[in-house]
Formats: structure tokens, sequence, C-alpha cells
């Protein structure tokens, strides 16, 4: 197939446009947003013009490419204290070192034999920019560090508020223009800049530092300025300390978003991992916004009641807000909620709002208890207030029986099987658990209102399908209360990759995993007990079966996200999902920030996700782009990993 002439123009369009607001100071994308752009051009017209300033040779602005000494990875985050304190139950260590979260650019310097080699931009956590003559005019930046020291320092390049109001207040903030004077190819205003350094390593010796402690006083001895650092013992003492810091923040000279902490002690093997799991960013508090609580809605999926708050409408992170989760029933109590109470509302993660508690100042004088159901809707069960969840009991709930079999058609995507069929044969009595759905045959769905025997035989070709399911995908198809695919990756990604493995797991040991916490965990075991038998039924018919375990070697694609919209010619959406994550990729239902690829046959269309993903500087390949990505996995299996293609 011919490369799409308008699509290759568009990228070398962007790439221009996004290298000129280099130029001018300010970068518009991230690095690894650039390098997107500029990977899917090569892969079109490796010889365009655009990509003669970029790439291995000449990079952004000119800056040669080179890698980093120590992984600059992803911190995972924790945005309230309750988050912090399941991270807390994680660690062995009973000591931590608490150091401000700076709030600019990340650089990497690079020293051999004690003399700055070159100074290194985050880029995309394996790779940045050399920007080493920028860096040699910024303050705080040792060019020689008097001891025979080869290895790199990692810290993070920001600007004081008084330089930004007296000189660059034109730009948003502190760090957009930071950002923009680090990588100016004339170095001009570097000068106006300031290093603060918070880690380092040698080359080749994990040893080189007894513990972070001995290190950040190495640091200062070599004359670098170092983040402000204390160690506590006592996690509510951090918690305490945040709201100290946050409160008083706007005192600084510079920015910060929070704190990080991490163990006393170095563990080279846990940093470099993509996510290391030994230190934390405890983020400030969130945006926000003060309303009236009006109606507490309950809405029903399966079994479980969750409530949702309507409010009276405020604006927040720049978007309308009228409804707010309020998570389960404890949470309520907790924040002794009232319908018309004054609320404090937030986003989590900028996306989903929640509310936080009582607003400081009380804006209405009426207030009414918040009504709780009583009584299933369905089966007239008595309703379990478990505190952390509000749900029917009864395991032969109508409600909770078809919920299940909606779900398992939905994961698997069986579409012939419609909404209106399935409430028809479950009415009915004919299908009540999943793996009735395999004992149908043609001739009796045939007499189905609005079948006849042609559509009955292409629903019954396509349930009886063969299918060898990821264990996540299995598992998420039989609806233990909201336990997403995404949360089951995890769980198997930490060795419970079997079904036999989940099924002798203790909720203890599922709560070992990083990120999960005891309900979820509870919530998997009940669950996975719950429904033995109907899984034993399901793998007896033959039609499904579990696929083995995956090793991380053949999952060339792990690390990468794709989204799709649009119909595929080749296969189903279903079809392609499934693809990508055998070879480790995940698939994202919308266009959100860090997603590698849009796949879509209508590239240039002005669609809702077509927009997003250019203005994010993602990735929008058709289909042939992406059959192309899946052919030659083991030529295409190093470039294909995360850390390498963008």
């Amino acid at each position: 197939m011919e490369p799409d002439k308008k699509q290759i123009m568009e990228l070398a369009r962007l790439i221009q446009k996004y290298q000129a607001s280099y130029y001018g100071g300010e970068a518009e994308i991230s690095d690894a947003e650039f390098d997107r752009l500029w990977d899917e051009l090569k892969a079109l017209d490796p010889d365009n013009e655009a990509l003669k300033k970029v790439g291995t040779g000449p990079g952004v602005d000119g800056f040669v490419k080179a890698r980093h000494l120590i992984p600059m990875g992803s911190q995972d985050k924790a945005s309230n204290p309750q988050e912090f304190l399941e991270w807390i139950k994680k660690q062995l260590t009973k000591v931590f070192i608490v150091q401000y979260k700076l709030d600019g650019a990340s650089l990497e310097l690079q020293y051999e034999k004690g003399a700055l080699a070159r100074a290194v931009t985050r880029g995309d956590g394996v790779t940045g920019d050399d920007i080493t003559a920028n860096a040699r005019r910024m303050k705080g930046v040792v060019q020689k560090l008097g001891v025979q020291f080869t290895g790199g320092i990692r810290g993070e390049v920001v600007m004081t508020h008084d330089v930004w109001h007296s000189k660059y207040s034109a730009k948003a903030n502190c760090r957009n223009a930071a950002n923009g004077l680090m990588r100016r190819k004339d170095g001009q205003g570097c000068e106006d800049l300031n290093l603060i350094v918070y880690d380092g390593a040698s080359a080749g010796d994990d040893n080189f530092f007894k513990d972070e402690l001995q290190k950040l006083q190495w640091l200062k001895k070599r004359g670098f300025q170092i983040t402000e650092t204390k160690t506590f013992a006592d996690a509510r003492e951090i918690i305490a300390y945040r709201g100290q810091v946050s409160a008083s923040r706007d005192k600084l000279p510079f920015d910060i978003d929070g704190l990080v902490v991490k163990d006393t002690q170095i563990d080279m093997g846990d940093l470099r991992k993509a996510r290391p799991e030994k230190q934390i960013a405890f983020k400030f508090e969130l945006e926000t916004a003060f309303s009236i609580l009006r109606e507490v809605i309950w809405s029903e999926s399966g079994a479980t009641y969750t409530p949702i708050a309507v409010i009276d409408p405020v604006r927040l992170a720049g978007t309308t807000v009228k409804r707010a989760n309020l998570n389960n029933p404890d949470m309520i109590r907790a924040m002794k909620l009232k319908i018309g109470s004054s609320v404090s509302v937030v986003k989590r993660g900028e996306i989903i709002p929640k509310i936080e508690g009582l607003s400081p100042v009380q804006m209405s004088s009426e207030t009414e208890e918040i009504a709780f159901p009583r009584t299933c809707g369905s089966c007239n069960a008595d309703l379990v207030d478990a505190g952390t969840r509000l749900y029917c009991p009864n395991l032969q709930c109508p409600k909770r029986l078809l919920h299940r079999l909606e779900k398992w058609v939905s994961v698997l995507d069986i579409r012939e099987l419609g909404e209106k069929l399935l409430r028809q044969l479950f009415d009915k009595n004919r299908v009540r658990g999943i793996s009735d759905l395999y004992t149908l045959q043609t001739a009796e769905l045939a007499e189905y209102e609005r079948m006849g025997e042609l559509s009955a035989a292409k629903v019954i070709r396509h349930i009886q399908t063969k299918r060898e399911l990821p264990l996540a995908v299995f598992v998420a198809g039989f609806d233990l209360e909201n336990i997403a695919e995404t949360t089951m990756e995890k769980i198997a990604a930490a060795g419970f990759d079997t079904l036999e493995k989940l099924r002798i797991a203790s909720a203890s040991d599922i709560a070992s995993v990083y990120g999960m916490g005891d309900i979820t965990a509870s919530v998997i075991v009940e669950g996975l007990k719950e429904c033995a038998g109907e899984m034993d039924a399901v793998l007896k018919t033959g039609v499904i079966s579990i696929a083995p375990p995956v090793p991380e070697e053949s999952q060339p694609m792990r690390g990468l996200s794709f989204c799709f919209t649009g119909e595929l010619k080749s296969m189903k959406r279903s079809e392609a999902e499934e693809r990508i994550k055998a070879l480790g990729a995940v698939s994202k239902a919308s266009v959100v920030k860090g997603l590698s690829y849009l796949v879509t046959n209508d590239p240039l269309s002005g669609s809702s996700k077509n927009k997003k993903a250019r203005e994010l500087g993602i990735p929008v390949i058709d289909e042939q782009g992406f059959l192309d990505l899946l052919k030659p996995q083991k030529e295409k299996a190093a470039s294909l990993k995360q850390g390498e293609l963008f």
C-alpha cells in the first residue's frame, strides 16, 4: 500500500511547527510527544526533509541525542493521604526521606573522571537531547567535581519567581519559561535558570553511595544545590509535613507541586524499573471548587449500588461539573454529608469529579439526611451495607445474573447477540448463566422474535467461535463486581498468571500486589469462589480456553497503548485489541495523554478523537500502518519497546 501523502504532509507540518515553537523558546508539546511524531514520519517517509534535524543525529533544535546513565522513569503518585498510606503499607522500610518535588524540567549531568561531559534532557526516559552548552551557562551546574567520578547526577532545572516576574512573565509560568530557554539553540537566557539536584549514580558501581542521605551529603560537598530534604519515621508526620509545605509553598523562590517520598536505602534495581516501587510523588491537593449537594442517585451495576452526587454546577479544571463520585456509604458517613450540605469538589487525575468533604463555609441553611436504598429493586432482597459497599447478597438475583451475561458478551464482543435477544433468552429462563450460551442451537434460536434460520445460524457461529482468552479477559468477563480487566492484568503480571494460582491466592496475597487494596482483593477472592463452578463449565465446553502466561520477552509491544476508532476492514476491533494485548500492549477506549497510537481508516477527518490526538501530538495511523506494526515482530521487537520507540 502506498504511503498516505496527505498524512506525510501533515506530520511534516506538525514537526516543523513544533520545532519553530522550540526555537522560539517555549515547547508546545513534550519531548516524548514530539518523538512520536518523528517515529511515525520516519516509518512513512524516511528521507523526508523534516527529519534532517531530528533523530539519532541532530535532535530537537539541532541537539544531538544521548542516552541517560540514570533511568528517568515515571514516579507513581498519591493524590491524598489515603493513597499515600496504601503505598506505605507495601514498603518494608520504616524510615523515609522526603524531598520537595520540584516543578521544572529534568536534566541529567554526565561526568567522566570528574569533568562535565554532557547534559541530557529527560526525553523519553531513556534518550534525551544533549544540551551541554546551554547547561554550562546555568546556575548550579558544577563543571569539575574535584574527584574522580564517572556517572550521572540528576536534577531539575527551575526558574525563580523573581526572574519570571521581571523578565519572562509573557510565558504562562516558570516551568514553561524554563523548558523553552533550556532548549534554545543559541543558549540565550540559560543564565537565568537554576539546577537543583537530588540524585546520582556511579557508572558500573551500584554501591558507590552507601545510602540516600550519604549521597545527598556527597552532592552538597561537590558544590551542588540540593533539594530540601527531611527524614521521617512516621507516615502521619509526613502527611502533616505535606500540609505545612503546601500552605507555605507560595513563599518559596521556585515552584513545587508536591513531595517525593522514598526509601533511605538505595535500590538501583528498583530505580531501573519504568515505574519504581520504592518512591512515590505525594502530590499537593488538587484544584477545589465549592458547591451544594442537591441529590444522591444510586447507580446500579450488577449487585452493587454506588452513590453519585448531584450538585449545583461549578467550573473545575476547565469543565462544568454537575455530578461527582461519592464512592460508598462509609464515605458519606465519614464526611457527614446531607442533602443541602456545602461540599468541596476536586477532579481525580483531572478527569473524575469527586467530593472530598464539607466546604469551610456552609452556604445552605436547610439540610436533610441522605436516604439509602434498603431493598434490591430486582429481587426485593435486603441490601447489605458493608460500609465500603452497598450490595444485593442474593447470588441468584436476576439483575446480577443478567449483568454478568451482558458483561461476558461485551468483553468477547459477540455483537450478533444483541441486548434484546439476550434479554429474551434470559426472561424465558433459557440462558441464566454464561455456560448456557454454549448450549444454544440454531433451530431453537430461529424461533425467537425477528430471528429466522439465517440470523440464528450467524449468532450461533459467533458464539461457538473458538477463543483463547488472556486470563485477565476471562476473569473480567465474569463481572466480579466492577473488577476491571486492567486490574486483573496487574495481578497476573505480579505472578498470579493462571486460574489455579488465582484460586489458591488469599485476600492478603492479592492485596500485596502493588496498587491493590484490601477491598479490591476481597472482592476478587470472593468473586472467584462464587463463579468457580460457572468458570469450569465454560471451560469444559471447549470453545473457550485460557491462554498460557506469555513471557515478557515475547511481548514486543509492552509499554505501548492503542485506541481504535471507526471500522477496520481486515478484522473486528475486538480482534485487533486481542492481538495487541497478546503482544503486551494496552487498548484504550479514548484518546488520552500518553497514548502511543490512534488507529483509524480516516486519519485526516475532523472527528473529536482525531482532533484531540493532533492536539496531544499522538500519531494517527491507518489500518495498514497498524498491520505493518504487527507483521515483522522479530525485527521490530527492540524498536517497539516504549523506551526506544518514542
